[in-house]
């Protein structure tokens, strides 16, 4: 077994621990704005990262076919997932304050002064 092995493998299990605990956060946490940081930190620690740990671990495959475009697409998608999380959870996020569907008391609230400076 070489290095990337096991780098891989260490990525993997870091995924299954960030996808619970994204998970425990969205049953325990108070509001939406919180809930979204979860899933948020669900998203990005359990599946991009275990990609990342699927492109080592089949780069470390001696025996595998095809595991250089194995990699390449788990690199790939896993740098995609990595980009269009964060960004999705922000417009959300922006579209249910915009909206003001949710309710909240904000200690600091920046759109809502650029919103009275306008």
């Amino acid at each position: 077994m070489s290095i990337l092995f096991y780098i891989g493998a260490l990525l993997i299990v870091i995924g299954a621990l960030c996808d619970f605990f994204g998970a425990l956060g969205l049953l325990r946490f108070p509001n939406f704005y919180v809930r979204l940081h979860a899933a948020t930190v669900g998203i990005i620690g359990g599946a991009a990262v275990p990609l990342f740990g699927v492109a080592l671990l089949a780069l470390g495959a001696d025996f595998l076919p095809h595991r250089y475009a194995i990699a390449g697409a788990s690199f790939i998608t896993g740098i995609i997932v990595l980009l269009a999380s964060p960004a999705g959870s922000h417009a959300l996020a922006y579209a249910a304050h915009r909206a003001k569907l949710v309710e909240w008391e904000p200690k600091v609230d920046h759109l809502g002064e650029v919103r009275k400076s306008d």
